[in-house]
């Protein structure tokens, strides 16, 4: 397949780990106002798609992993923050709620590489990848209240499940600003690390899941997406459909034999 055609990030594939950057750092890699939320669903459905790609990474050009919306735009009230009650209702809708809903439905794991800043709604599309990396340069905000307005893209659902309800409450009612310490104390972050080497260790993080068997990977990712609000017995069920899928797969031959053999599996996403 041929990589998306895309106008504000760029796409890298290598090792079966595609690396999507956005690249407006004149505006903090804002997702209204620009084509990175296009983009982000062009990436995502893409690599879904590709049977050559089993994780994606998500990080900024520049200063910005995001500044989530264009503030300018609000004041003069232009693109998505234009016109009625039920327009702008209907603009969210067909907009940036696509994201959380394509980022939710992706087989493939997410990373995040927090290279700066998250803000607003770019802290929300960092919490909706599965992993996130930050730097010394990462920080957080759930800034929405002190613009007067709510997440409209998700946020109040993703943040909880990442730190509980009362720590989302606090974050979203006062808007304070978290920095990449606090955050990984509180699990927004799997870890930092040295903002010179962050993409590297996102890629080491990448390529050590992309070397498993793809299908498994891509199962194993719905079914924790699954369980998170599943009951027990329906997550059972899943587990033994998928199970029996897997069993019947060559990769599932070749990681025995590999795991036997003392030696590295080569696998063929079948």
């Amino acid at each position: 397949m041929e990589n998306p055609v895309l106008k504000n990030s760029i796409l890298e594939v290598k090792n079966r780990v595609a690396l999507l950057t956005f690249d407006r750092d004149d505006v903090r890699n804002a997702l209204t106002g620009t084509e990175i939320a296009s983009d982000i669903l062009k990436a995502l459905s893409w690599s879904n798609a590709s049977e050559e790609v089993s994780v994606l990474i998500m990080s900024g050009a520049g200063t910005a992993f995001s500044s989530g919306g264009n503030v300018l735009e609000m004041k003069e009230r232009r693109g998505i923050f234009a016109g009625t009650v039920r327009q702008i209702q209907e603009q969210y809708r067909q907009g940036i709620q696509q994201i959380p809903l394509a980022m939710e439905a992706a087989e493939i794991p997410l990373i995040a590489a927090i290279n700066g800043p998250a803000i607003g709604a770019g802290f929300d599309l960092a919490c909706m990848c599965d992993l996130r990396i930050g730097s010394e340069k990462s920080v957080f905000g759930e800034t929405f209240v002190s613009l007067g307005i709510i997440p409209g893209d998700g946020g109040a659902w993703f943040l909880q499940r990442i730190v509980g309800y009362q720590r989302a409450a606090e974050l979203t009612l006062t808007g304070r600003l978290v920095k990449a310490d606090e955050a990984l104390k509180m699990g927004i972050l799997l870890e930092t690390v040295d903002s010179g080497v962050l993409l590297q260790r996102a890629w080491e993080l990448a390529e050590v899941i992309a070397a498993k068997p793809p299908q498994a990977v891509r199962k194993a990712k719905r079914l924790l997406k699954f369980a998170q609000q599943g009951s027990l017995s329906d997550v059972l069920d899943l587990s033994a459909c998928f199970q029996g899928m897997l069993h019947h797969t060559p990769d599932h031959i070749e990681a025995i034999n590999a795991f036997l053999e003392k030696r590295e599996g080569r696998y063929t996403g079948q």
